[in-house]
């Protein structure tokens, strides 16, 4: 799989792709899912599920680790350990670059609030920082998903 670079998030951000749509979208193939149906998949969690709440990148990580990892079954305990086992590790690792999973802690506003979204656009965050978080992201997911 190629890298993710800030330019190439930053060209999919320009292009109207969103944050959850860039992080499922760069893994699906390497999972075995359709990078379209993927994107599809990722489209409403965007910007915290445009809440400003988990971002999206977190959500479209762990998109992929659910579809690598997840059980299906009932009573699959074991699957469902090491799945859980992966997120936490994600998140974890996450956290110690960001401080946080939240959108809106991120960003330092809410782009569900008006007046903050204003600031967003001012500031350029959906074309700087978006990007590294994601850019990051996928660095983070690679070596998960690397994993048995």
């Amino acid at each position: 799989m190629n890298k993710m670079t800030k330019e190439k998030a930053g060209a999919s951000f320009a292009a109207g792709i969103d944050c959850s749509q860039v992080v499922f979208g760069h893994v699906a193939e390497s999972i075995g899912l359709n990078a379209g149906d993927a994107k599809k998949i990722a489209s409403a969690f965007g910007g915290g599920m445009w809440a400003g709440q988990t971002c999206g990148c977190v959500t479209g990580a762990l998109m992929a680790i659910g579809y690598k990892f997840g059980h299906s079954e009932d009573g699959d305990v074991k699957t469902k350990e090491n799945m859980l086992e992966k997120k936490y590790a994600f998140e974890k690792a996450f956290k110690e670059k960001y401080g946080s999973l939240l959108c809106k802690e991120i960003l330092g506003y809410d782009l569900s609030i008006p007046e903050d979204m204003e600031k967003i656009m001012e500031e350029g965050l959906l074309s700087t920082l978006c990007p590294q978080v994601a850019c990051d992201t996928c660095e983070i997911l690679e070596q998960i998903l690397e994993e048995k």
